[in-house]
């Protein structure tokens, strides 16, 4: 089995000493108490781009519940998503696995379109799952609140519920089944808005509750907040996922956030959105803060699924957005916060060093909570970097990362690249029959803008055959 687990005897004083010894102790089983294993609530915005943080170089919203917890935590300046659209971003954060392993590799949709583009209608549910190895392996509470989008969207009803992937309690979009909340979209420029297709028949397993689309964000903390205490009354530690709609278009800001003039401007409305959403996650975090017997002893993390649908969100200077394979696709903010566990000349840090991937995200979990063996049969692509998330500057990756085009998102002419892969410093982006190669020394030139293919032929043949290989093994 493939965990790559770096050395969790390090991590453990860590975790459970606060830092303050550097002896390596045994780490604790799966089945030690509850207070000796860490919380975990992931927070996973839609749509945001690189720069949208104030904390990360944004200026134009104002998020001062996330830059403090930044101020509390430690920043990631090198963290990628898996895919740089949503449904296989997300499948990497839930299986540790690239998603192309699962026949999914753009957003879902309707089944004849997802049938047209060749990939799955939902994430199978064998899949590896961290909230089943988490429940299963841990004790763990577990809980999803918010998008789904990995089964369950447009016309197809007859996905598994979220439940099938480990979770003991869900509320979610209409892009997943299951008890869920669907907006209410207030009329733009004086006409209805109208979204996807919603399915609404009772058969799919639980409520529907119209909400005004500026209020979504404030009932899934709401929920979340929920979520937190039921595992506190149980006597549980919890994974819960916390994966607001926003910043996803059509964005609607509360009114107050807007002038008349801005009312219905999408970009005005795009940062209305993400000041609200920060307001709403400062109470998910306050509460943590407030619980004597969470504030110590939870990890908190906050990214985003992919880059941002331009011109709302911002990743620039960064080259791309969201459905691209540049830096501006797949590079998003990270913050990790667990100032309990973590070492205290890091809190505040910025780490530049580590590059961190979603698939990352289930074996570095397993890890913290002292999880050592995966499912059976289950190969994790994913590596061991919860010493990063404590503050411990880690080795190089020992692999490189690798990623493929959304099928649907070509570009004009076919222009943009089919796949990618990271190697320490270097970046190559290639067309699938090995034609137009980019290379990039990110060290150098994050913003890719100069290419070095030509200059250093050997380099960018030999990654071109390693990603064009990985793509003919891992694809179905």
């Amino acid at each position: 089995m493939r965990l790559r687990i770096l050395a969790f005897a390090f991590v453990a004083p860590l975790l459970l000493a606060s830092a303050r010894a550097q002896a390596a102790p045994a780490p604790a089983p799966a089945s030690a108490p509850a207070s000796s294993r860490p919380n975990i609530l992931f927070v996973l915005i839609d749509d945001m781009g690189y720069h949208d943080f104030a904390c990360f170089g944004g200026t134009r919203a104002k998020t001062p519940n996330v830059d403090r917890l930044a101020t509390e935590g430690i920043k990631f300046t090198q963290f990628y998503v898996a895919a740089p659209i949503c449904s296989p971003s997300r499948v990497g954060f839930t299986t540790g696995q690239y998603p192309n392993r699962w026949r999914i590799t753009s957003y879902l949709d309707t089944r004849a379109i997802d049938r047209r583009r060749g990939i799955a209608d939902w994430l199978d549910p064998s899949a590896p799952s961290i909230a089943r190895i988490l429940h299963d392996q841990g004790g763990y509470y577990t809980a999803h609140v918010g998008k789904w989008h990995m089964g369950g969207q447009r016309d197809v009803g007859d996905a598994p519920l979220i439940t099938a992937y480990g979770f003991d309690r869900t509320l979610t979009s209409f892009e997943g089944l299951g008890e869920r909340l669907l907006p209410k979209f207030r009329d733009v420029g004086g006409k209805p808005l109208h979204h996807e297709p919603t399915l609404l028949n009772a058969k799919l397993g639980g409520d529907i509750t119209w909400v005004d689309r500026d209020k979504i964000s404030e009932k899934f903390v709401d929920r979340a907040i929920e979520e937190m205490k039921t595992a506190q009354k149980k006597h549980q530690p919890f994974y819960i996922n916390l994966w607001p709609d926003d910043v996803h278009s059509p964005c609607q800001a509360p009114t107050d956030e807007l002038s008349d003039a801005d009312r219905d401007d999408p970009p005005a409305n795009y940062v209305g959105v993400l000041n609200e959403l920060d307001r709403q996650l400062g109470r998910a975090f306050d509460f943590v803060r407030s619980q004597p017997d969470l504030r110590d002893n939870t990890l908190i993390l906050v990214a985003s699924d992919n880059g941002p649908e331009l011109p709302l969100g911002n990743s620039a200077p960064l080259r791309g957005s969201k459905g691209q394979l540049y830096e501006g696709g797949i590079r998003l903010p990270l913050i990790s916060w667990f100032p309990g566990a973590m070492r205290k000349d890091a809190i505040g840090s910025t780490n530049d060093q580590n590059i961190i991937s979603g698939i990352d995200f289930a074996p570095s979990l397993m890890a913290l909570v002292g999880i050592t063996t995966a499912p059976k049969g289950t190969t994790l692509d994913g590596e061991n970097v919860a010493p990063a998330l404590l503050g411990v500057r880690q080795a190089k990756r020992s692999t490189p990362l690798m990623w493929v085009r959304p099928p649907d998102r070509p570009g004009p002419k076919g222009g943009l690249p089919d796949l990618a892969i990271r190697d320490e410093n270097w970046k190559l982006l290639v067309h699938r029959d090995g034609s137009r190669p980019e290379l990039f020394d990110l060290s150098k030139d994050p913003n890719e803008t100069t290419n070095l293919a030509k200059d250093q032929p050997d380099r960018a043949g030999q990654l071109a055959d390693r990603v064009i290989a990985w793509d003919k093994q891992t694809s179905r």
